[in-house]
């Protein structure tokens, strides 16, 4: 296996060679081989004439220069893109963190127990600098309130030392530039539902005087970032399209909608198929003698995985429902299969509802959730990854000639049609408006009720169909 050291370096040409040479000296557990990420963030003290030389001698070392100094986070947002290892560990060019201390860091991880580790400053250790009282203070604040708004308990969310498995690292977008990287992480973390451990480090903090760059607006613009982050879902990159609808599904009240409308319809014995990051597990598996999560993707397996490990009526499997052979694999007996936010990404929606529709028991219900009108579909829609929309008459078709009864097909959602015709068709907008979304999922309660007596279409079909 392999570590990536991601290593962000601005003027610290008095100890970056030390510090270097603490990173190539310490020992790793067994079959653990490193790589060392180095980023130059536009140094001007002569570091950057110190990192030419110590990476000329170093094989396992690659330097990245920035032509612009953007500050940490935006160094680590370049490191990550060039990490190649199983693992990512931050560490900064000073001598505040102990590198003998990546062994540690590192069990969590290698166990199978942890996500991600950080390394605390906090718990008790060997040994640890005695630092300003209001400095400390400062940092143990942010982290009260970080937890607060994470539901997370973590002693130290400020510290450096943070190690993440690199698929899930690179799957989550860093926007901050500066030392918001730090609350920005433990957040996005948290809403992934990624298994955090803490273990105890070492610490020996520099003053002002000595080096350290970190100072009270950092503080504040970390306070800033604390709350920006819990109001927005930017929880996956661009690749990742269903990423950016389940931050749409992720919106709680918007969630209790759905499976309001959904659990009346709930048998026993339940397939879900696109069960993405487990929105509609969550809130529906309850009293089901089995749940069976389905899904291809392997960051939302993973995630699947993590959030029901323990939960002995649910079971996770990597399924992917155009598969033919692979759903012909699946027990045919379930009393409910739901597709919600699945059809629209389908090559062949009529073959999936053929697959899914085979799985059910006699009188057992197909439950589909898709997004309505194809008259509607513009760019927002290409964003998404959607393949297209559906009429009422066409899914009605698809659903019958997969052999079952359609039982009802209605519209809802009809605040986001008129939303959708403006921003999307109208105005030809691209994304959907992250705070938007928010305000809409905190009025939820209104649209819901307006929702039968507004005069216009619903932007999704809810059908329900069963087998003879």
């Amino acid at each position: 296996m392999r570590l990536s050291i991601l290593v962000p370096v601005y003027n610290e040409r008095a100890v970056v060679e030390t510090s270097l040479a603490k990173v190539m000296e310490a020992p790793l557990p067994d079959g653990v081989e490193r790589e060392i990420i180095l980023v130059d963030d536009c140094s001007t003290d002569g570091t950057s004439a110190i990192l030419d030389r110590i990476v000329a001698a170093y094989p396992e070392m690659r330097l990245i220069k920035k032509p612009v100094n953007e500050g940490k986070g935006a160094a680590i947002r370049t490191a990550i893109a060039h990490a190649t290892g199983d693992f990512c560990l931050v560490q900064d060019a000073d001598l505040e963190y102990d590198p003998n201390e990546y062994s540690r860091l590192l069990r969590p991880l290698l166990d199978g127990h942890a996500d991600a580790v950080f390394g605390s400053r906090y718990l008790a250790a060997e040994q640890s600098r005695v630092l300003p009282f209001w400095h400390s203070m400062i940092n143990k604040t942010l982290t009260i309130l970080s937890n607060m708004f994470c539901n997370l308990n973590l002693t130290d969310m400020e510290t450096c030392y943070k190690v993440f498995r690199t698929d899930l690292l690179k799957s989550i977008p860093i926007r901050s530039n500066r030392f918001g990287f730090e609350p920005e992480i433990t957040m996005k973390s948290s809403k992934r539902k990624l298994r955090i451990y803490e273990v105890p480090i070492s610490y020996h903090g520099r003053t002002f005087e000595e080096g350290k760059k970190i100072g009270w607006k950092d503080g504040i613009k970390a306070l800033g970032a604390i709350i920006y982050f819990w109001l927005i879902d930017d929880l996956y990159v661009e690749p990742y399209g269903r990423g950016h609808l389940h931050n749409i599904t992720g919106t709680p009240q918007y969630v209790a909608w759905l499976t309001g409308m959904l659990r009346p319809q709930l048998g026993d014995r339940v397939l879900e198929v696109g069960a993405g990051i487990g929105n509609l597990v969550g809130r529906m598996m309850g009293k089901r003698q089995l749940y069976l999560a389905a899904e291809k993707d392997p960051l939302y397996l993973h995630a699947l995985r993590n959030r029901f490990l323990r939960t002995p009526n649910v079971q996770v499997r990597n399924l992917d429902p155009e598969d033919a052979k692979a759903c012909a694999e699946l027990p045919s007996d379930f009393d409910t299969v739901i597709a919600a936010s699945v059809l629209e990404f389908s090559n062949d929606p009529a073959a999936l509802v053929k697959n899914l529709a085979a799985k059910l028991a006699p009188g057992g219900k197909l439950l589909v959730i898709v997004p309505s009108s194809q008259a509607l579909y513009c760019n927002m829609d290409r964003t998404l990854g959607h393949k297209r929309r559906f009429d009422k008459g066409e899914l009605g078709r698809l659903i019958a000639d997969a052999g079952l009864e359609v039982t009802s097909i209605q519209r809802f959602n009809s605040m986001a049609y008129a939303a959708w015709l403006v921003s999307g068709k109208l105005f030809g907008s691209q994304r959907l408006n992250r705070f938007t979304l928010k305000l809409f999922d905190k009025t939820v309660w209104i649209w819901r009720r307006l929702d039968p007596i507004l005069p216009w279409p619903g932007l999704t079909l809810f059908a329900v169909a069963t087998r003879p």
